[in-house]
């Protein structure tokens, strides 16, 4: 496996893990949802371009993901 793929494996495991202690310890937080959705977009972008090959796709491609996103992590916030 590529040194990156490793990293990558890391990151996802820590940003689990925060999510995790996040709800756990702050469950009385008013935007708790919006961080841990957030969180959650950082590691399918992870997934998305590390592992399923999104660099190498088409520009096309990877805006329309960024935009949903982008679109997505806006209407939740905007409803919180």
């Amino acid at each position: 496996m590529n040194r990156s793929y490793h990293i990558t494996i890391l990151l996802l495991l820590g940003l689990t893990f925060l999510t995790a202690l996040l709800s756990e310890n702050f469950t009385h937080q008013k935007y708790l949802v919006f961080t841990i959705i957030l969180i959650s977009v950082f590691k399918f972008l992870a997934v998305a371009f590390q592992f399923m090959e999104m660099k190498h796709a088409h520009k096309m491609w990877k805006t329309l993901i960024i935009g949903f996103l982008t679109l997505f992590i806006g209407g939740i916030g905007l409803a919180l």
